[in-house]
């Protein structure tokens, strides 16, 4: 390979990561890719003093026009929006911030935040970038990256989920979903809904779905009771990692605490995709 090529492929699982953290698309994080090797293999490597701090210059700037993109397509999506899932590699639930990171929880968390906010908060507080490389990552001074780094992080604590589940308690919990799958036994999957769960589903108007939230045991219930997850005949299942934590996989159809039915955000869930800090 060329310089240009070997340092693409090199840093290539930390571009897709920093791209579909910022986009919560895979599909889109991908394009991103495409585009920044299309710039990166325009660049003359003697004026480049740092590749890696180069090529995530050009990625963020990619994700942040795509995103801003995105953000207005999101506004008149059917029904909930949830991030394109990821088949991960198991060693990605070893390095606990990565997994934390990639996390369906996280990526609605990162979805609230303006588009520069999710640029400085993921490259400050993921990939641990200095304020000089952030700075010139979203052309904004240092100054200004550390004000909109510290508001990120406060917005982002006041909304990231309050104490995660054990994972023993996750396998419980996709146990009792499997269970009900394969024999059609509620009960034990009702037994331990909390008060005010909540149930999200992803169709994207393809796929039938639920077209707001439901909060509440007594909605979620009476949805799992019309067996809605049962739709479709002969359906498998099999354990998992979504986004570096556990999940069910039913016959193409990423289930656990989010739903997504929306087939043209599957196609990450066929093979393990790769990411990295």
């Amino acid at each position: 390979m060329d310089s240009a090529t070997e340092a693409f492929v090199a840093h290539r699982n930390l571009l897709f990561t920093v791209a579909y953290e910022m986009l919560g698309s895979a599909a889109d994080a991908e394009d991103v890719l495409q585009e920044t090797w299309l710039r990166w293999a325009g660049v003359d490597l003697d004026t480049v003093r740092e590749e890696r701090a180069f090529l995530v210059r050009i990625v963020t700037r990619q994700a942040l026009d795509r995103l801003r993109t995105l953000s207005r397509r999101r506004e008149s999506y059917a029904g909930p929006w949830l991030p394109e899932p990821l088949l991960t590699t198991p060693d990605v639930a070893e390095d606990v911030e990565l997994a934390d990171s990639v996390s369906m929880a996280m990526l609605l968390v990162l979805e609230t935040l303006a588009p520069t906010e999710r640029a400085v908060f993921v490259l400050r507080e993921v990939f641990d970038l200095n304020y000089d490389e952030i700075a010139n990552a979203v052309g904004k001074s240092q100054a200004a990256v550390r004000q909109i780094a510290h508001r990120a992080r406060a917005h982002v604590a006041a909304r990231r989920p309050r104490g995660m589940a054990s994972p023993a308690e996750t396998r419980a919990a996709l146990q009792a979903f499997q269970r009900a799958v394969e024999t059609g036994d509620l009960q034990s999957l009702l037994d331990i809904l909390a008060p005010d769960v909540v149930a999200l589903r992803d169709g994207g108007g393809i796929k039938h779905a639920l077209l707001r939230p439901l909060v509440g045991v007594g909605q979620v219930a009476r949805l799992l009771a019309v067996g809605w997850w049962r739709r479709d005949a002969d359906r498998s299942v099999e354990p998992v990692q979504i986004n570096g934590g556990p999940g069910l996989l039913e016959n193409g159809y990423v289930t656990g605490v989010y739903h997504v039915r929306n087939p043209e955000k599957l196609s990450h869930v066929e093979r393990e995709t790769a990411v990295s800090r």
